[in-house]
């Protein structure tokens, strides 16, 4: 098993499916479990889960478990509102 880290920064407000509230612009800590899989003569791992950080009440922090699809379009979405290219898939 093996977890990566990135931070995903959003310009304005955004909704995730999964997150019943929308997200302030921000930057964001998102974290993605992946397991080897076995058997193979080279490692390939396979995404088991994908945890965004959000803020939740009184200063605290929550974990949700997110669908990164939803995060890349939600990414994509904002870079359409602005006129960008969409930036390259990063989870």
């Amino acid at each position: 098993m093996r977890t990566r880290e990135k931070t995903w920064t959003f310009g304005k407000p955004f909704m995730l499916r999964g997150v019943d509230r929308e997200l302030p612009a921000g930057s964001y800590r998102v974290t993605t479990d992946e397991e080897l899989i076995e058997g193979l003569s080279f490692p390939v791992y396979r995404r088991v889960a994908t945890m965004i950080f959000v803020p939740a009440q009184r200063g605290a922090v929550e974990m949700v478990t997110i669908d990164p699809t939803e995060l890349q379009a939600a990414l994509e979405r904002e870079a359409s509102a602005a006129g960008e290219i969409a930036p390259a898939k990063n989870a």
